[in-house]
């Protein structure tokens, strides 16, 4: 029973030894934490989405609580979040360009043509070490497993008949969709850019109509005709430039291939506010 006694004594003292340590360290060791990182913490969309670059949403707010980081940078949260954040540290949120992923592909199952049949696991990557780029003859072309839209927190990705599309009007600009595709294909455009070619093909045309119905084939018509002189080809491949676009759509209305997209009607699931009040 002594023993007993004995045991639970040193254990007690034992425990007041390294209570009153940890207090000490605690002590010693406290960082003071801003109060404002909590608030801005609590402004924030809460997606950890990492479309700001950072870490998580605790990431963000400890940089901006710093300074190290500027007001506007939440895409899940948008100008809302933005101004919320900027009242927290006493500053003006400068108005970010809203972004919107964007997949530069329009070869579905009807217009690719297929390389093979592919019946492995329903992953991106699992099929390019299986097959190589693609199960399709288009190696630019997306190869429609769905990576990005398992990625995306905010349903704006969906994969319709063999190639991924974006709705827009979910869309936050995040991110997540680019880092998710093992080809890279998905990339991130200004939201007020409506005119986009829709393929990356980058071979000569002779070879792009045997792969693709709809392929670009590079015949410089949009290019020549473009009043801005915003659209040019590249590589044998039709590019936009965003800085002179002025959307006038002419390029989309005389492409023979009609792979020059207007408003998003061929690669949006959901059509622009714009477009549906038509």
């Amino acid at each position: 029973m002594k023993t007993i006694l004995l045991s639970i004594a040193v254990l007690g003292v034992l425990g007041a030894i390294f209570g009153a340590l940890l207090a000490v360290a605690a002590k010693i060791f406290h960082v003071e934490v801003d109060p404002r990182q909590a608030a801005v913490r609590e402004a924030l969309a809460g997606a950890n989405c990492g479309g700001c670059g950072f870490p998580g949403c605790d990431g963000y707010a400890a940089a901006v609580a710093r300074g190290e980081a500027p007001c506007n940078k939440c895409v899940a949260g948008g100008e809302a979040t933005a101004a919320k954040v900027a009242e927290i540290m006493g500053v003006t949120a400068d108005a970010a360009e809203k972004m919107v992923a964007f997949v530069p592909c329009s070869g579905t199952s009807e217009n690719a043509e297929a390389r093979f049949n592919y019946t492995g696991p329903q992953d991106c990557r699992a099929a390019m070490l299986f097959g190589g780029k693609s199960s399709k003859l288009c190696t630019f072309a997306c190869i429609g497993l769905g990576n990005c839209e398992r990625a995306c927190q905010f349903d704006a990705m969906h994969v319709v008949d063999g190639v991924a599309k974006v709705d827009r009007l979910n869309c936050v600009g995040c991110g997540a969709c680019v880092d998710a595709c093992p080809k890279s294909i998905v990339k991130l455009i200004p939201e007020k850019q409506k005119i986009m070619p829709a393929c990356r093909n980058e071979d000569k045309g002779a070879a792009v109509m045997k792969m693709c119905k709809v392929g670009c084939i590079g015949c410089m018509k949009c290019q020549r005709e473009c009043p801005a002189d915003a659209i040019h080809v590249v590589n044998n491949l039709a590019q936009v430039d965003t800085s002179k676009c002025v959307q006038c759509g002419h390029c989309a209305d005389i492409c023979p291939r009609h792979i020059i997209n207007y408003f998003g009607k061929s690669y949006f699931v959901v059509p622009p506010k714009e477009e549906a009040a038509q």
